[in-house]
């Protein structure tokens, strides 16, 4: 049912941290909030390529503002019971942008939010052609970010796209100083390799994130892998999202093809199904309660 979002739910995603890695499955709005947790998951991660995706049908190129991310935070968290890290791309802006972006994400009820060192605007972190802000700008930005939390366990997760466009030591160099800048976590993009992601986590004393994107540059790593190297967090951001656009996609060209949905019907989630995900019940049992308790006082 739709409630408040958890009151500190920084905490609790640093709760589970401590505990094993985190995977966190990419949603882009609260129904997939909501299969999500029906599946088990502890945590979720809000994609900023999904969001873009699914409201604008455009690519990830900073084309959503604040206000559009911060609305789709507030519709998750409210949802869900779930701590939730959201992508805020380059921060919208300056220091100053990003010190706002940080109070509206934050009264959204997200457990954090992650921040790149990219030029605006920003490309897919697995496209070429990217270019990285001076590291310093970024120490900035991140500097406005921890102080504008009024949560203290809320996450200031610093990305850094260095890998493709300054090499390896020169991204581990600029994590190093994202963390001392105010960075709870860092979020090395575009690795290609395990034996580079095991040489970010020796160099860098930080809890890492993962991106397991898939048709990228980082190969298929499986959650047991990053468990071994030492990562905290994993998200799959898109992998949902591709697998809904397709089933999608082939149930439009069958209905048109074939003028009926007859033949979907295996494939479809029940009414009853649906209603079961909704907590439809619950929304029909407090409707109850509440005109019972109004009868009873006009008793």
């Amino acid at each position: 049912m739709l409630g408040p979002p958890l009151a500190s739910p920084g905490k609790r995603l640093r709760e589970l941290i401590e505990k094993d890695v985190v995977v966190l499955p990419g949603v882009w709005g609260a129904i997939s909030a909501k299969a999500a947790a029906a599946a088990g998951a502890e945590a979720l991660y809000l994609s900023g390529a999904g969001v873009t995706n699914s409201l604008l049908a455009a690519p990830d190129i900073a084309l959503l503002s604040l206000e559009e991310m911060a609305r789709q935070a507030r519709y998750v968290t409210q949802a869900v019971s779930l701590p939730v890290l959201a992508d805020a791309d380059t921060g919208y802006g300056d220091v100053h942008n990003v010190s706002r972006a940080v109070i509206e994400l934050e009264q959204a009820g997200l457990a954090g939010i992650h921040i790149e060192d990219q030029e605006s605007p920003k490309r897919c972190g697995h496209l070429d052609g990217k270019a990285v802000i001076p590291a310093r700008d970024m120490a900035a930005k991140l500097a406005a970010a921890a102080e504008s939390k009024r949560d203290a366990s809320f996450l200031i997760v610093a990305r850094t796209d260095a890998r493709a466009v300054e090499g390896m030591e020169a991204a581990i160099e600029r994590a190093k100083r994202y963390e001392g800048a105010g960075a709870d976590a860092i979020f090395p993009e575009g690795l290609e390799s395990e034996e580079e992601f095991a040489a970010f986590r020796s160099a860098v004393r930080a809890p890492l994130l993962a991106n397991m994107t898939e048709f990228g540059k980082t190969p298929l790593i499986p959650v047991s892998r990053f468990r071994e190297l030492g990562y905290n967090m994993v998200i799959f951001p898109m992998t949902a999202f591709r697998v809904m656009l397709k089933a999608a996609g082939e149930a439009y060209e069958t209905l048109l093809r074939e003028g009926s949905q007859t033949n979907l019907l295996p494939k479809m989630r029940t009414r009853a199904e649906l209603y079961a995900l909704l907590d439809y019940a619950a929304y029909e049992a407090r409707d109850r309660t509440w005109a019972e308790r109004a009868a009873g006082k006009d008793a």
